[in-house]
């Protein structure tokens, strides 16, 4: 689940960087850096969250018991 965690942050960390320089002859430096700290500030939120809620419960594994043929 780390690597889903890692993956989603630097996908997040390309689409601020590709916003900000789409962004860069639309509108004023202050509103591209708000929309870019906002898209960052998702990207940290919801790494930290995969990281520490999206775990698997090493307790809660249901493999099946192993079967034994019978005669």
């Amino acid at each position: 689940m780390e690597t889903t965690a890692v993956s989603s942050v630097i996908f997040l960390i390309v689409i601020a960087a590709v916003a900000f320089f789409v962004l860069k002859r639309v509108v004023k430096m202050a509103i591209r850096a708000t929309i870019v700290a906002l898209i960052l500030l998702i990207a940290i939120v919801g790494g930290v969250s995969l990281w520490m809620f999206g775990g698997a419960d090493k307790t809660s594994d249901n493999r099946s018991a192993p079967v034994r043929k019978v005669r």
